[in-house]
């Protein structure tokens, strides 16, 4: 174990935090505000949903577009309601610290007093929570959306409607931003696991996770299907 101490932790653990929080912050950041010539997945969904609610308009009946609200809302309620599922075991674990302290001792993975370990667990459950409130927020945005939708006119000539359908589009990114912050959430909780055995392995499973969310955003074949015909 690293003899040098900041406070509780060790300073290569204060690393590993340190790190951890700026590359969620860091990653959300970079995704969100790209460069210009290198949009990412979630930039490049944003035109999409612009798109899709300037065809809203002239569609009758508009049926099919709520029932893609619907079905969008359905995903952040059911990621939601995993996040309530983690964090309540979460909790079960750190009142049973004692347990873990045990297994961690007999498997020579981390010698971590209670104190500490409950740190990491409490991380762990900070970052389930923030997940949980960013799909609450977005089952919620999704709903403003619908009702955005229903107040679309229904003359194709009418002047408000452009405005109307700019707004739930509007709607509708800010909506899909919050998910993908609970995503995000989600991703970085799972690597703060490795914290659990040590600071080296939180350190690796950060930037193992920083590659992951990167390449989906700015790698993967589901951009480069993206970027075919996307309006600039």
């Amino acid at each position: 174990m690293i003899p040098a101490q900041l406070g509780l932790l060790s300073w290569l653990d204060a690393v590993a935090l340190l790190l951890l929080l700026l590359a969620w912050q860091g990653v959300g950041l970079f995704i969100e505000h790209p460069p210009r010539n290198f949009p990412s997945v979630s930039v490049l969904m944003a035109r999409y949903r612009r798109i899709w609610m300037s065809h809203v308009i002239t569609r009758e009946p508009r049926v099919f577009d709520s029932m893609i609200v619907g079905s969008l809302r359905q995903g952040t309620a059911f990621f939601a309601s995993t996040a309530m599922i983690a964090l309540g075991g979460g909790l079960a674990l750190v009142g049973n610290i004692e347990q873990l302290t045990t297994l961690a001792s007999e498997l020579s993975l981390a010698e971590s007093s209670k104190v500490v370990l409950e740190m990491k667990l409490i991380l762990i459950l900070l970052l389930v929570v923030n997940a949980f409130l960013k799909f609450v927020w977005a089952n919620r945005i999704f709903g403003y959306c619908a009702v955005m939708l229903g107040t679309i006119p229904n003359e194709v000539d009418d002047p408000v409607g452009p405005h109307r359908c700019q707004q739930a589009a509007e709607l509708n990114i800010s909506a899909a931003r919050a998910f993908n912050r609970g995503l995000r959430s989600i991703y970085f909780a799972m690597g703060a696991l490795a914290w659990l055995v040590g600071a080296l392995p939180l350190i690796l499973t950060t930037l193992l996770t920083v590659a992951v969310i990167l390449r989906r955003e700015f790698g993967s074949q589901t951009r480069d299907v993206l970027l075919q015909g996307v309006d600039d």
